[in-house]
C-alpha cells in the first residue's frame, strides 16, 4: 500500500468525500474523532458506513480514524465499521503495542492499524514497542497538537514554526520506532494549510530524515506532499547506477561512482529508494 499522502476528511461531511478522492491522495482518513463534535458522531458513523458500502471505482486507500480505544465512543465506532471493506483504522492516543493489541482484539475485521503514537506523555515511552505488533500495522505516525495540551505546554513550536526541543525528540523517536518495527514512518500534519511553500519545505525535510509519507489536513496540501515523497528521475537514475555498480563488482566493499565513494549503506539506500517505485 503506497502511503505518501493521507488526507483527513471529517466523517460528518460526506459531501467532501468524493472531492477528497479527486485530490490524488494515496489514502483518505474519514474522521470520527477530533473533527466531529460529540453530538454529531452518530451522524458521522452513519455517513462513513454508507459511503464505504456504496460501489466506487478504484481510488485511494480508505482509513477511518476512530475514537481512543479507552473512550466511551469506540464501541459504537467499531460496530459501525463491522463488515466493511476497509483498508485500515487510525488509532488516536495510542500508547505503544499494548493499545494496538487491545484494538486488534476488538476489531470487527482484519484491518491494518495506523497508530497516532505520541499524543500522551505515557505514549512517548512506548514508541519502541511496536515491533511486537508490526504485522498489524500500516505504519506509525505522530502528532504535535494533543501532546502539548496533555502536558500543559503553551505550544510545540518556536515563533518561526519549527518544533521546540521536546517535540523534536518525540518526532525522532517516532521515526526510529517505526523503522525499528519495519513499518512506514508517517510525518504529522502541517497546520498552516495556506502556506504551501512552508509545507513543501516541511515535507522535504520529512523525506530527508526518513519519513515515507505525511498526513494532510486540506486538499491543497496533497499535490505538494505527493511531489515531496516521490523520488525524482535524477534520484532514481543515481540509485540504479549504484545498484548496477555493485552488481558489476560483486566482490567489492566500496567503489567509486561519479567521483565519490559508495559502500554498503549507499547500496541499501539505493535499493530502498527503488522499492518505492516498484
Amino acid at each position: 500500500m503506497k502511503l505518501r499522502s493521507l488526507l483527513f476528511v471529517p466523517g460528518d461531511r460526506p459531501e467532501r468525500f468524493p472531492k477528497a478522492v479527486a485530490t490524488g491522495a494515496d489514502a483518505l482518513i474519514l474522521d470520527l474523532e477530533d473533527s466531529v463534535v460529540p453530538t454529531r458522531k452518530p451522524e458521522a458513523r452513519a455517513a462513513v458506513r454508507a459511503w464505504i458500502e456504496a460501489p466506487r471505482d478504484d481510488g485511494p486507500a480508505i482509513f477511518v480514524r476512530i475514537n481512543p480505544v479507552d473512550s466511551d465512543e469506540v464501541a459504537a465506532d467499531l460496530e459501525a465499521l463491522a463488515g466493511l471493506s476497509l483498508d485500515g483504522i487510525v488509532l488516536p492516543k495510542a500508547e505503544g503495542a499494548s493499545s494496538v493489541a487491545t484494538l486488534t482484539s476488538r476489531l470487527p475485521g482484519d484491518y491494518a492499524i495506523l497508530p497516532v503514537a505520541s499524543e500522551t506523555a505515557a505514549a512517548v515511552f512506548q514508541l519502541g514497542t511496536f515491533g511486537s505488533v508490526a504485522g498489524r500495522l500500516a505504519g506509525v505516525t505522530w502528532g504535535a497538537e494533543d501532546l502539548p495540551a496533555a502536558i500543559g505546554a503553551m505550544t510545540a513550536r518556536e515563533d518561526d514554526g519549527s518544533y521546540t526541543d521536546p517535540y523534536r525528540v518525540v518526532r525522532a523517536l517516532t521515526l526510529f520506532g517505526a523503522h525499528a518495527a519495519g513499518v512506514p514512518a508517517i510525518e504529522t500534519v502541517f497546520p498552516d494549510f495556506r502556506n504551501l511553500d512552508g509545507l513543501a519545505g516541511y515535507a522535504a525535510r520529512g523525506r530527508r530524515d526518513g519519513f515515507t509519507g505525511m498526513l494532510a489536513i486540506h486538499p491543497t496540501q496533497v499535490a505538494v506532499i505527493n511531489q515531496a515523497f516521490t523520488p525524482s528521475e535524477a534520484e532514481l537514475a543515481h540509485a540504479r547506477a549504484v545498484v548496477a555498480a555493485f552488481e558489476a563488482n560483486p566482490g567489492a566493499g566500496a567503489l567509486q561512482l561519479d567521483g565519490k565513494m559508495i559502500d554498503a549503506p549507499h547500496l541499501k539506500s539505493a535499493r530502498r529508494l527503488l522499492a518505492l517505485v516498484d
